[in-house]
C-alpha cells in the first residue's frame, strides 16, 4: 500500500501517517505531464547557446563557468559527490523517509526538471524499503540543505549508503537487493534534487507532530494534576475565556471541562471555590498550553505549505517558458517554524514542571503526604523525579533560544545569509523528548496525588486515563529504583496512550466525548 499525493496538496495528516506508520508514498499519475514538460525544458537548455544556472554552467560562486554539453553528466554527478559533507550521527529512518517523500512533492510539481525516470526511482526506493543513510549535521538552511540531500541523492546513483530490510548497506548493493538500479543523471537533476528544504522540514514536521501529541497529553495530566491537589475548576470558567478571545486557550479550556466532567473530587471542594485561589501553573492552565498550541498550530500550517513547496532552484517555469534563478531554497520560513515549536516546547514543560513541585511540597498541596509518599522520612517517595523534571526544564528553556537569528556567511559570500533551519529543527527531538518526561513524571505524581483522594474518584475520563498508567507503572509505596517507571510513563506520552484515554485531539476540535 501506498499514499497517494498530490503535489501542492497533501496534509499534515497524510504527512504524519506516513512518517508514524511507515507506509510509502507515490505521486498521482496527473503529475507525470508536468514533470516531463519541465524536464525537456531543461533538456533543451542545456544543448543551448543561453548560460542557465545549474545546467550548463557551474554552481554557486562558480556560476560564471560554461559547462560544454558533453559534460553535463559528469557536472551533476560531481555535484552530488563533492557535497556529501555531512558529519553526524544518521537521520532516524522515519525521518529520512519523510524527506524523500517531501521531495517527491517538490518536483512532482513540474517546476524542478528532473526526469520522469529519476522521480520513478526515488518512489521505488520508498516502496522497496531502500532508505538512504543521511549523517545529520551539515546544513546550514540556504541554498537548501545541501549535504543531507546529496546524502540521498547518492543512493540513486549508487553512491554512499543506504538501509535495506533494516541492515546498512553500500548503496549500489542496497539497490540491487531491492530490484533497482542506480540513475545516471541527467541536466539540472542533481542541481534538483540537492537544493530545498526537504531535510529541514522533515525534521520540523516529525517534531511538529510529537510536540501536538505533548501538548495534547498535557492537557490531560494537567487535570489529573488539578484533582490530585483539589484545585478550582472555577477559572475553566466559558465566558472568561471568551472574553480574552484567543483560540486555543478557548478550546483548552473546554477540553479540560470535559476531561473533568464528573469528577467526585471535584465536588467534594466546590463550596470551598470562594476562598481558593490556586498558584498559576493551575489557575493559568488554559492561557499557557492554550498559547502554545495557537503557536504549534500556526507552524503547523507554515509546515503544511512548505511541505508542498518548490524550494529548488533555478526554477522551470513551463508556461513562461523561462528558467529562473531565485531564492526558495532558502528555509527561513521553517527556521521560524522550528523557533516557534522550541518556544511552545519550553513553556509546556515549565508550566508542568510547576505542577510537579506543587503535588510533592505538602505546604501547597492541599494536604498530600511530603513527595507523595506514605511513610516520608523512611521513604523519599517522588522528590528526585521532581529534581529531573526540573533539570530537563532547564534544558529545554537553553534549547528555546532562537536559531533563525544565527545567520553566518558560506560559499565564499555567495550564501550570505543562512537561515540555520536545520539545526533549529534537529534540537527539537531533544526537546520533545525532554517534555515527555517531564509529563511523564506530572503523571505519575498526580496519579499518586489522586490515589491519595480515596474514597472520593476523579472523572470518568481521567479515571481512564488512571488505568492506562496503572496498567504500566504501578502506585508508588515503598521507596524503589525508579529509572524504569519514570520511562515507561514518558512513553505513555509519546506513545500518545494517555491523550488517547479522553479523546484530546477530538474534544480540542470541539468534538463532544
Amino acid at each position: 500500500m501506498s499514499v497517494i499525493l498530490t503535489p501542492g496538496s497533501a496534509t499534515l495528516a497524510q504527512l504524519e501517517t506516513i512518517w508514524r506508520t511507515g507506509e510509502a508514498a507515490r505521486l498521482t499519475d496527473t503529475a507525470r505531464p508536468a514533470i516531463n514538460a519541465a524536464a525537456k525544458m531543461v533538456a533543451q537548455a542545456a544543448t543551448g547557446d543561453v548560460a542557465v544556472y545549474g545546467v550548463n554552467t557551474g554552481f554557486g560562486k562558480l556560476a560564471s563557468v560554461r559547462i560544454a554539453p558533453q559534460d553535463t553528466e559528469q557536472l551533476q554527478r560531481n555535484l552530488i559527490l563533492s557535497h556529501c559533507c555531512g558529519v553526524g550521527e544518521a537521520l532516524d529512518v522515519p525521518t529520512t523517509r519523510l524527506m524523500m517523500v517531501l521531495k517527491l512533492l517538490s518536483v512532482g510539481r513540474g517546476a524542478s526538471g528532473l526526469r520522469w525516470e529519476t522521480v520513478a526511482l526515488l518512489q521505488d526506493m520508498l516502496v522497496q524499503d531502500v532508505t538512504p543513510v543521511i549523517p545529520a549535521q551539515g546544513s546550514v538552511g540556504a541554498s537548501g540543505d545541501l549535504a543531507p540531500l546529496a546524502h540521498m541523492a547518492a543512493t540513486l546513483i549508487g553512491a554512499g549508503e543506504a538501509y535495506h530490510a533494516g541492515e546498512r548497506l553500500p548503496s549500489d548493493v542496497a539497490l540491487a537487493r531491492a530490484g533497482l538500479s542506480p540513475v545516471t543523471l541527467g541536466p539540472k537533476e542533481g542541481l534538483g534534487l540537492i537544493n530545498g528544504t526537504q531535510f529541514s522540514t522533515a525534521c520540523a514536521l516529525a517534531a511538529y507532530f510529537d510536540a501536538l501529541r505533548n501538548a495534547e497529553t498535557a492537557i490531560v495530566v494537567s487535570c489529573l494534576s488539578t484533582d490530585a491537589i483539589m484545585g478550582s475548576t472555577a477559572p475553566l470558567e466559558p465566558a472568561l475565556h471568551d472574553l480574552r478571545g484567543h483560540k486555543g486557550q478557548i478550546d483548552v479550556a473546554r477540553a479540560m471541562r470535559a476531561i473533568m466532567a464528573g469528577s467526585d473530587i471535584r465536588e467534594s471542594h466546590r463550596d470551598a471555590d470562594a476562598r481558593v485561589q490556586d498558584p498559576y501553573c493551575i489557575r493559568c492552565q488554559p492561557q499557557v498550553t492554550g498559547a502554545a498550541l495557537d503557536l504549534l498550530r500556526f507552524a503547523g500550517r507554515t509546515l503544511e505549505i512548505e511541505a508542498n513547496a518548490v524550494s529548488d532552484n533555478p526554477l522551470v517555469l513551463v508556461a513562461e517558458g523561462k528558467i529562473v534563478s531565485g531564492g526558495n531554497f532558502h528555509a527561513e520560513p521553517v527556521a521560524f517554524a522550528a523557533d516557534q515549536i522550541a518556544l511552545a516546547l519550553s513553556e509546556i514543560g515549565a508550566i508542568a514542571q510547576r505542577r510537579v513541585a506543587l503535588m510533592v511540597d505538602p505546604t501547597l498541596s492541599h494536604d498530600l503526604p511530603p513527595f507523595l509518599t506514605p511513610e516520608p522520612g523512611l521513604n523519599s517517595g517522588l522528590m528526585i523525579a521532581e529534581v529531573t523534571s526540573a533539570a530537563l526544564m532547564s534544558e529545554n528553556k537553553h534549547l528555546a533560544n532562537p536559531c533563525s537569528t544565527d545567520s553566518t556567511p558560506t560559499s565564499a559570500n555567495q550564501e550570505d545569509h543562512v537561515s540555520m533551519a536545520a539545526h533549529g529543527a534537529r534540537r527539537l527531538v531533544r526537546m520533545n523528548a525532554n517534555l515527555s518526561v517531564i509529563l511523564g513524571v506530572e503523571l505519575l505524581c498526580a496519579a499518586q496525588g489522586v490515589e491519595f483522594r480515596a474514597p472520593l474518584a476523579t472523572s470518568p475520563a481521567l479515571l481512564q486515563v488512571m488505568r492506562v498508567t496503572r496498567d504500566t507503572v504501578p502506585a508508588l509505596a515503598g521507596d524503589r529504583y525508579m529509572a524504569n517507571d519514570l520511562t515507561r510513563a514518558a512513553a505513555l506520552v509519546t506513545g500518545g496512550q494517555v491523550a488517547a484515554a479522553c479523546n484530546v485531539a477530538g474534544l480540542l476540535d470541539g468534538a463532544t466525548t
